[in-house]
């Protein structure tokens, strides 16, 4: 969808209602039709089985449900991410959400599926079976260095973290 084709502040709030507090949105107005339609006090939206965030379709377009609570609130398209400060993507709250580039948005991540140490930032070499600590931060890779104990690598990992994501680094 081009950007000039978006849905401006002015008409969300026009059809729809959003509540900062609960995160969710009601329409104003009726909308749709045959078995589509919905009526004004109607909760719009619904959640995506398959990323888990929230999204409503307007008009012919989707759109996640968090992008238009920033739209919302702010009067303005976010100019980077909106990130979910508890990870759950569902929770449109107004306190829930912030901006972040896509390194800060990375450092508010859960650990890798993959991961087998238990411990975000750490991994276990397979040669010497030393536990190695690395971050990625703005897109770049670093080893922070091998360790003995899990621990220290973990520790060192969090260290890195707090410097490089600050309120946005998360320990797991």
């Amino acid at each position: 969808m081009a950007i000039k084709d978006r849905i401006t502040a002015e008409r969300l709030r026009e059809l729809m209602q959003y509540d900062p507090k609960t995160g969710q949105f009601t329409w104003r107005v009726k909308i749709g039709c045959g078995q589509a339609v919905r009526q004004p006090g109607d909760t719009a939206g619904s959640i995506n089985r398959c990323h888990g965030y929230a999204e409503v379709g307007i008009f012919g377009a989707r759109y996640r449900l968090h992008i238009l609570a920033w739209l919302y609130m702010t009067g303005e398209w976010p100019s980077e991410l909106v990130d979910h400060r508890n990870m759950i993507r569902s929770d449109n709250r107004w306190e829930n959400l912030r901006s972040a580039t896509h390194s800060q948005n990375h450092g508010n991540s859960r650990r890798r599926s993959d991961n087998k140490s238990g411990l975000k930032g750490v991994y276990r070499r397979s040669d010497n079976k030393a536990w190695v600590a690395q971050i990625s931060v703005r897109g770049h890779k670093r080893a922070l260095g091998s360790f003995d104990c899990v621990a220290a690598a973990h520790f060192k990992y969090l260290v890195e973290a707090d410097k490089g994501f600050g309120e946005f680094a998360r320990a797991s």
